[in-house]
This record gives structure tokens, sequence and C-alpha cells, in this order.
């Protein structure tokens, strides 16, 4: 394969053998440098560690008493006593004193009897070595400590210690440059502004290769200048031993990442069948792997994860490193492309027993999906997609004793789920009110917030639990919020009413089918005798209330149906429609469940009751739970 045919714009490799084969042509080792065992902490160790000493290096006494040989204690009993006379047949010691001959045997103080200063009297025989530490029962001089790459822990470092090891040899950090490129890009929030993009993805990096353990360098932003690229990238080539290149991956006008390693060094592949991080680059200049990662906070992390983080384990030795997976049932479909290999972000729960895989908001950009990622799954090449309650398998980025203390919920979105998360374990996945009904219906979540509203009764919920859930429901009842127009500040449009979404110089946004919100629109259009059809930008859906609130604050439209929380939190208006309930449904099971308790005690609370009232535009009552069938639809 010539150089010309490896930098075709832009390929679809497999990532895995990219990585071999890349790996193959740069041979990366690991290097050494020494370091007191008291700056051990964390670092791998390049070789296997021995002792120098044995511990203890003496025969110790392990109790505080006295030193005797045990021979003179030959038939004492209480009928019995032996009298010994200091310094003649015993002395006294503590605990990690020398015992040296004629002893040879320590005698608890609590056993012995003292009859003045100078005699004492023993009412039971020793034995060779009672109570006495012998040298090297913990560590034998030349004995290994610790095998080589071993990551250090506390432990490792007080073993070293006691036996004689000061000084150790250790691999020595990767040097990583991360060079940010793009005009846009800022790294002071002052800066922030309409264009500009604070550059994230430089900490993320930093913060991944530091807990690898490796050694990051952020340069300064590369401001779409291919020279001042190109001069940097071969600086940074020669002094680290990775050089990472965000972004400009991709095929922009402005896009310099490639133009700039292939014209200094070597373009082993551009473009993998990954999604997202599909514009990855793998490069080498002077030997050095440069890796062009794409702009996009979830791409940048994925392309890190596939590419950056296997290398940099070569440098450090611990390419064994254990991956944590564990087993779960999926909750929703996903589709996928048959090109690509697509990385997934899921929440993960345990539901009566069962794990519960949830599958979090998708796309490049989506930097929270990160945040509330439980795990990973991927779904290989070729594969059209996972279908609902499938077994997968998810690679695990939180700690499996957090995810089984975890409430799963799934539903309504509200500000309040944010409270509850932060006061107790809770993950929070927006479906809207039917569809957390729906989830709860196939024990996919502990609780479903929902708010939807039943045209011929008036009623929240019931009417819809009735339906789906048959008799095995309970409703905890207790918040009710205040739902309305939001609309810009100063409301330019002069929107007062329901009735004025008809009219042609409004722009609408929606929530999603199945939200409480849409819901309750439909019932007020009914009522009013409103055509859908008629409002422009009704079928344009959203999936949150600070989503909408959003689009109306940036121009995305001029008034969204929401909370008055939203508004509040955008600083934008509101028009009062009215309060609905905010109900928390669960199986009944979940009622003698500790982590219901959590959650009531969590909403009864003064410190919750507070947080709304500083979000406003909520009511909270004492709590209430209806069972099905405490009364008739």
């Amino acid at each position: 394969m010539t150089k010309n045919q490896r930098n075709i714009y832009i390929g679809n490799s497999d990532p895995s053998i990219a990585l071999e084969t890349y790996k193959s042509i740069l041979k990366l080792l690991p290097s050494s440098e020494k370091v007191d065992i008291k700056e051990a902490l964390d670092r791998i160790s390049f070789c296997p560690i021995y002792s120098k000493k044995s511990s203890p290096y003496y025969h110790a006494a392990a109790m505080d008493g006295i030193a005797l040989n045990h021979k003179i204690t030959k038939g004492a009993s209480e009928v019995n006593p032996i009298v010994l006379k200091k310094s003649v047949d015993f002395d006294y010691v503590n605990t990690g004193n020398p015992i040296k001959a004629p002893y040879d045997s320590v005698i608890m103080i609590e056993d012995v009897i003292e009859s003045d200063d100078e005699h004492i009297s023993i009412i039971s025989p020793s034995k060779p070595f009672d109570h006495i530490r012998p040298v090297g029962e913990d560590i034998v001089a030349n004995e290994m400590i610790i095998p080589s790459a071993k990551r250090i822990n506390p432990f490792d470092m007080a073993s070293m210690i006691q036996g004689g090891v000061q000084e150790i040899e250790v691999v020595k950090k990767p040097k990583i440059s991360i060079i940010p490129t793009g005009k846009e890009i800022i790294s002071n929030p002052q800066e922030i502004g309409k264009g500009k993009i604070m550059d994230s993805n430089s900490i993320l990096f930093s913060a991944l290769i530091t807990k690898l353990g490796g050694n990051p360098l952020i340069k300064n932003i590369i401001r779409d200048d291919l020279q001042e690229l190109k001069n940097t990238i071969i600086e940074a080539s020669q002094s680290s031993d990775i050089v990472i290149v965000n972004a400009g991956s991709s095929a922009g006008t402005e896009d310099y990442t490639l133009k700039a390693i292939e014209s200094v060094g070597e373009v082993h592949c551009h473009g993998v069948a990954l999604k997202p991080g599909k514009p990855t680059i793998l490069g080498i200049i002077n030997q050095k792997p440069v890796i062009g990662i794409p702009g996009y906070p979830v791409s940048a992390f994925v392309a890190f994860d596939e590419f950056v983080r296997p290398l940099l384990e070569s440098l450090l030795n611990i390419e064994s490193q254990k991956i944590k997976y564990i087993e779960g049932i999926l909750s929703k479909r996903i589709t996928s492309s048959l090109k690509h290999k697509e990385i997934v972000r899921v929440q993960v729960g345990r539901v009566d027993d069962k794990t519960i895989v949830t599958p979090l908001q998708r796309g490049a950009g989506i930097t929270m999906s990160l945040v509330k990622a439980d795990g990973i799954i991927e779904v290989p090449r070729n594969v059209e997609g996972i279908e609902k309650g499938q077994v997968v398998k998810v690679r695990l980025l939180k700690d499996l004793g957090d995810i089984d203390r975890k409430i799963v919920s799934i539903g309504s979105h509200d500000l309040i789920m944010d409270i509850l998360s932060d006061m107790i374990p809770l993950s929070s996945n927006n479906s809207g009110s039917l569809g957390g009904i729906l989830s709860l219906k196939t024990n996919e979540c502990h609780i479903a917030p929902s708010h939807l509203l039943d045209e011929e009764t008036g009623l929240y919920n019931i009417s819809y639990l009735n339906k789906y859930l048959g008799e095995d429901w309970a409703v905890l009842k207790s918040i009710k919020r205040l739902q309305g127009l939001i609309v810009k500040k100063g409301n330019p449009k002069n929107i007062t009413e329901i009735k004025d979404l008809t009219r042609e110089d409004i722009k609408f946004v929606n929530r999603q089918r199945g939200a409480g919100t849409r819901v309750l629109l439909d019932y007020k259009l009914k009522d009013l005798n409103i055509n859908k059809s008629s409002i422009y930008g009704y079928e344009r859906e959203l999936t949150t209330h600070m989503a909408v609130a959003a689009e109306v604050l940036e121009d995305g439209a001029d008034v969204a149906m929401g909370v008055y929380s939203a508004a509040k939190a955008m600083d934008l208006d509101f028009i009062e429609i009215g309060y609905e309930e905010y109900d928390f449904v669960m199986k009944k099971y979940f009622i003698e469940d500790y982590r219901f308790s959590e959650i009531l005690k969590a909403i009864s609370s003064k410190d919750f009751k507070e947080k709304l009232e500083k979000l406003g535009g909520y009511k909270v009552d004492e709590p209430k739970i209806i069972r099905s069938g405490d009364y008739d639809d």
C-alpha cells in the first residue's frame, strides 16, 4: 500500500484492525525511571521489587510481658506456681522489643502475678517462641514484594519500606501533548458567546491521561493556521510520547489536521468504522503516534478510548488492565448503521433481580450522556441494531455497588429529578409520562414520574395506570407544578393564550409524543376546537422542558409549552395555564422497598421543599400513597 493510497479521504477501516496495524508499526515500549518509595503511589513497577531486609529482622516480642527461657516454666500451675526473679530469670519487654538468648519465650503481662518489685509468679508453662515474632515472619530478605507491571498502592509502599526498600524502578510517565485547534475554541469562560466553544475536550483528555498514569501537557490553542499547526505538531512529536490533535480531522475547509500530519509525517489511517468517532486520523511523525481526534465531545471520548488509551497502556506496560463488564436486558431497541461499530452510552440498574440497560440520548455532541452513563455497549459492524429485551454486554464506567443501590426512574422530565438525584441514589431517563408507564409495565424501572391528564375524568394518571398496569400499581402524590407558555423575555410577540399558537407569525416547539405536557396541550387544543395542523412547529419535538425553553431563548421558537421552573431558569417570560399533578408511579411491591423510603424521606424534607421554592412554580403537599382499587376509573 502506497502512502497516497493510505491517505485517501475518508476511509472506513475496521477500528480493531487499524489499531493493531498501527501498534505493530509503532512498537511502543515502556521506559523506566527511579523514584523514592514515598513518591511511588499509583506508579507502575517496571520490574519485580525484592526486599533488602527481613521484617522483622530480629526476633521481636509480639506482646507486652516478660521474656524468659521456656524451660524454667516447666510444671507451673495454679497449685504449683513458679516464682521468678527479675534480671535473673526474666526481663520485662514491650511489643517490638528484641528477644535475645537465652530467652526464647514471652508470657503476656496479663498472665503474670507480681509478688513484689523483684519477683513474679507464673501459673502455666510457656512454649518455645510463644508470643515472639521470628525473623522474616512478615517479609524474608530477597523475597519478591510486588511483581512488575503492578500499580503501586499504599499497602505495597508500606511493605516495601518494611523490606528495607528506599528507591524503586517504575515505568516512566509517558508525556502526552494535547493540541486544541479551531478559531472558535476558547479556554476562558469569560469569553463565552455566540460562535465560541469552551475547550472541554483538552480537560477531558488531560484527566483521562492522568487517571491512567500519563503526564498530559495542554498546548496553546491553534487558530486554524496550517503552518502554526505543523510547527506545533513537530515540536510536540519531538518532546512527547504521544500527540493528540483536537479537532480538524474532518473535511471542512479549515480542517487542517490531515494536511499538517501528512506534510511532515505519514498518515496510517484516516476514517474508521466507528460511530461516533469516524474521522479519526492515525498518523506517525518522528516515530511517534500523532492522533487526530474529532471535536464533538462524545466522538472525542470514543476516539480516545479506542486509540489513545491502548497506546498509553502499552507505554505504561498495563495492557492487561481489566475492564469490568456486566450483562443486562436492553430496555429500548437500538438501531444502528451496518457501516460502523457504534458506541452507545447506557444507564444500568437492578429492577426485580434483573439488570436493566437503558440507552441514553445519542449524538456526538451530547456531553451529558457521558456524565449520566453507567456504562457503554458496542453495536458491531454489519448489525442493524439490537432488539428490546435482548441480553447485552455492558462495559462499566461506574462502580457496580453504586449501580445496585440506584433507584431507576424512567418517565416525565422535570428539574425535580435533578434535585432528587442530588439527595438519593437515582438515575433518571426522560421518555415522557407514557413511556415511563410502559417501562414500568415491563419491569424496566422502579418509578415512573407521570402527569397524564384524562380528558373524561379530569384526573391525573389513574385511567392510564388502570389501562396499562391493571391492578398492580401505586402512586405517590405530593407535588404540583405550574404549566404554561414559555415566551421570550418581554414577550415581543405579545402571546397571551393558547389560541395565539395558530398565528402565522408564531413559531412553536413541542414536547415528544407520550409526554404529559403534550397530552395537556392536546387536551387544551381539543377544548378550544383548534386543529393541530394550524400550529407552525407542532410536529417539531424535544424531550425536556429545559430543551424547549432553550429553543425559545436561542430564537429557535417563539413559544413552547412547559413548566415555570424551566422558564425561570432561562430568564424567560411565562404565561400561566394552571397547576398539574406530578406523580411518582410504581408497582405495589416497591412501597416496601427501602429505596422507596429514601424517596419519601427526601420529598418530605425541608431541604427538598426549600429547593423547589427556589426554582419556583411548585406546590408540595403531604405525601399520599394511592393504590390500584382505591377509587374507580
